[in-house]
């Protein structure tokens, strides 16, 4: 309601809420207001041998084309070829919700004759991520950290071989503790349905025995919907995804689709009946807050612990103490008491002779 005071219209404060309500139920749309004008940012890596669709699933998860110069080298340029490490980062817009894309690609991996090789490169790549968004957390503009550390890691392992290779299993043992690793069975449409049930268990059954630690998506709360509990299960039972890429259209039953074309007939990308792919995009798009949280609150905590245990702090910054100089401390505090407790006594005896 507006009122006249001398000439000005004074515009009355109306309470927006009903009598009896605080308002602090509202503050969930308040992060997510802030949260939408920020934009998120994430960070995928993929490894695997050459030749097991890497790119075009990138490409296909997310509409995009983060390669449109690549460079596919031929056999004797394998040969010779190192690991790289590729970053390319994209700005994403959806319904006003803007994502922060980087994609860390390593082409090479895999080629060279010493597995080391490719290994080392990649865990380098890692730490100095890590490394980076230390020194600007410690640094005095803390406002603006760019997130570059990989929030997660497509392994993809190949159809062709009888489970995992020695050098799947030692990359995988190598960065388990250090990032979010997700098992994906590249070009999975050479396999049949049995033999992709066949190779998911002989696979995960090889992680559990060299003790490595893959993404494992969480549970469920108690009040969570019926309908997210079935599909967390099934996500869940797919680990890891076989999966089939693919940017090209093609028209079934008079629909466009995305797939590829075979004599035989048409592999849907986004028929779940055909492969994993839909099960892929929805546990990295519902998990990826999750994702981020853990390679925050884990796997950076543990780089970050580490690295001021080198440098002689603790993890709360203060300085870590050999027990020689704890016991030292202590034997100068016991002498310095000593010493004042026999001031005390030379006044207590100086009062009473007066």
């Amino acid at each position: 309601m507006n009122k006249k005071h001398a000439g000005t219209v004074v515009v009355e404060f109306v309470n927006p809420e009903t009598p009896g309500y605080v308002g602090f139920a509202n503050l969930p749309n308040q992060v997510h207001r802030k949260s939408v004008k920020r934009g998120f940012e994430f960070t995928l890596m993929v490894v695997g041998e050459s030749g097991l669709g890497k790119s075009t699933l990138i490409n296909s998860l997310f509409l995009t084309d983060l390669y449109p110069e690549r460079h596919i080298p031929d056999a004797s340029e394998k040969i010779a070829q190192t690991v790289k490490i590729e970053a390319s980062t994209v700005e994403i817009e959806e319904r006003g919700v803007k994502l922060r894309l980087t994609v860390v690609d390593t082409p090479g991996f895999g080629d060279s004759i010493s597995s080391q090789n490719c290994i080392e490169p990649i865990m380098d790549y890692i730490d100095q991520q890590y490394e980076r968004y230390l020194q600007d957390e410690s640094g005095l503009n803390r406002r603006h950290i760019l997130d570059n550390r990989v929030h997660c890691c497509f392994y993809f392992v190949s159809p062709s071989g009888h489970g995992l290779k020695p050098l799947d299993i030692e990359f995988m043992r190598k960065v388990h503790h250090k990032i979010n690793i997700v098992p994906v069975l590249g070009k999975s449409d050479m396999l049949t349905m049995t033999e992709i049930k066949k190779l998911k268990r002989k696979v995960l059954d090889q992680i559990d025995e060299a003790g490595i630690q893959i993404y494992r998506l969480p549970d469920c709360d108690d009040d969570e919907d019926e309908d997210f509990k079935q599909q967390n299960k099934q996500l869940k039972e797919a680990i890891p995804f076989a999966v089939v890429g693919s940017t090209q259209l093609i028209e079934v039953r008079g629909k466009k689709v995305r797939g590829r074309l075979y004599p035989w007939g048409v592999v849907e990308v986004e028929n779940p009946e055909h492969c994993d792919f839909i099960k892929l995009r929805t546990m990295l798009i519902t998990h990826m807050q999750d994702l981020q949280e853990v390679t925050h609150d884990l796997h950076y905590e543990n780089f970050r612990a580490e690295k001021l245990a080198k440098s002689g702090k603790t993890p709360t910054g203060g300085v870590r103490a050999s027990t020689v100089e704890k016991d030292k401390l202590l034997a100068d505090k016991e002498v310095e008491l000593k010493k004042m407790q026999e001031m005390l006594s030379k006044m207590q005896a100086q009062m009473q002779s007066k």
